[in-house]
């Protein structure tokens, strides 16, 4: 256990937690809606600080982030717990261990030897992913200033839900962002997710403005977020934050509790790309299903295919200091 930097104490022992927009308040013994962050007698832990449940070596186009040193490996660590329910979360045996299972597991690993693992595997960067880094966002903190001083670079794989003051807090050692947008509908968020649209929006202007480098991911389920009225309004909100964060769009599959929906239809997705291309985005991707165009980077400005992918892997890059051959057009990234 560790006292957690992000809250404040209330009368009769209760507790504030800043690192979420749910800014739960916590009574004494009681924990706030992630299931990972305990008031004990008025002072909030973290129950999962350095009490990792995954550590993987990933490509980086895995996260999904493409237009972040395409074809480096991120060492990537996640510890139980969400601040979401999603009804489709592929990952629910460890984001929801606290809730349903009642338990809290993962092998102890420090921020130091988390740094020192990347390191001996030759990653150029950490990842905090596969459950919602805002829920251990002190173990992510600490890390990830130990990983600047190595040159190491540091990303979230995140459902944007996070407070302004933990963005604002990890911003200077926090390089890049996928950001999941699930849905354009309030309602769609509640009910699925049990939370808000709003404060996801918030969170990838603000990190656009605090020069994280952003990506956005949205899962497409048949009957829920499909329709071309929202695709348009989540493609227009992106374009309005800037035409060149790259959206990608990801083909769902029946899991967890949402097993009665088929798998969306390749043909939704390659309409959902077209939507976003024609609003004016200058990348738009389509996830999880190797072999298609949208797998590749092309030049907004002349169209030249610039990055060729299969799946996860990178085939060629044809980016020279960050721009265009062919056209000499500055392609957005960090390259």
């Amino acid at each position: 256990m560790k006292e957690v930097k992000l809250y404040k104490k209330l009368k009769n022992s209760k507790v504030q937690c800043f690192a979420c927009a749910h800014r739960c308040i916590i009574a004494p013994g009681k924990r706030g809606i992630c299931g990972v962050r305990e008031n004990r007698n008025g002072i909030l832990y973290s129950l999962v600080y350095g009490k990792a449940i995954a550590l993987h070596v990933d490509p980086i186009e895995k996260k999904p982030l493409f237009h972040f040193f395409p074809g480096t490996k991120a060492f990537s660590v996640a510890t139980v717990g969400c601040n979401m329910r999603c009804l489709n979360c592929q990952n629910s045996d460890i984001s929801q261990m606290p809730r349903e299972q009642g338990k809290i597991e993962g092998q102890d690993v420090s921020p130091e030897k988390l740094v020192q693992l990347a390191v001996e595997y030759q990653c150029r960067i950490i990842s905090y992913t596969y459950t919602e880094p805002t829920i251990f966002w002190d173990y992510a903190y600490d890390t990830a200033q130990l990983a600047c001083k190595k040159g190491i670079k540091n990303t979230f794989v995140t459902n944007g839900y996070l407070s302004e003051e933990a963005i604002r807090e990890i911003a200077p050692y926090l390089d890049g962002a996928n950001v999941d947008l699930k849905s354009f509908s309030d309602k769609t968020y509640q009910s699925i997710c049990g939370a808000r649209l709003q404060p996801v929006l918030d969170s990838i202007c603000l990190m656009k403005k605090l020069g994280i480098w952003v990506e956005v991911t949205t899962l497409l389920i048949p009957g829920i977020n499909d329709s071309e009225e929202e695709l348009t309004k989540i493609a227009s909100f992106i374009h309005e934050c800037d035409p060149g964060i790259p959206w990608h769009i990801s083909r769902f599959y029946p899991t967890y509790k949402m097993l009665d929906r088929p798998a969306t239809p390749l043909e939704a997705i390659q309409k959902a790309r077209k939507i976003g291309l024609g609003i004016g985005l200058r990348y738009v991707y389509t996830g999880n299903v190797p072999g298609e165009e949208g797998e590749s980077t092309f030049c907004y400005n002349c169209g030249a295919r610039l990055i060729a992918r299969w799946g996860f892997s990178v085939m060629s890059n044809r980016i020279v200091d960050g721009k265009c051959p062919e056209c000499g057009a500055k392609i957005d990234g960090i390259w």
